[in-house]
């Protein structure tokens, strides 16, 4: 069970252009939520849009191994420090030093072909 909640966003703020994300394929994007600014991942699996924060519940540490350059397989993101792997629908880790938590989900909407943060988290 989740003991987190997802982070609380500034509605409306846009990310990037839908087609910006390919399918199958992930991004990073710096924003600014409520505690400050931080590093989101954006994930394109199975015509779905999701965003995580870019930090390992492991370690606390950045999931890319450079700048916005991530390691996917299958239906899986690999923290690139530890070896962590995430599944990409929801965020639970599968294997690695912090099996069954969550990377830290921030909600979507897609509004005029722009991804933005949601209203609600």
């Amino acid at each position: 069970m989740d003991t987190f909640s997802p982070v609380p966003p500034r509605a409306g703020q846009a990310l990037c252009r839908v087609e910006s994300v390919a399918e199958g394929s992930a991004c990073a994007v710096d924003v600014v939520l409520a505690d400050g600014p931080e590093s989101l991942i954006l994930l394109r699996r199975a015509g779905q849009l999701r965003a995580y924060l870019n930090i390992c519940p492991h370690a606390g540490r950045r999931l890319d191994y450079a700048p916005g350059q991530f390691l996917l397989t299958n239906d899986n993101l690999i923290c690139a420090v530890h070896g962590a792997t995430f599944n990409q629908l929801d965020g639970l880790c599968i294997g690695g030093p912090c099996r069954g938590e969550h990377l830290r989900e921030v909600a979507l909407q897609i509004r005029d072909g722009m991804v933005c943060l949601a209203a609600d988290a």
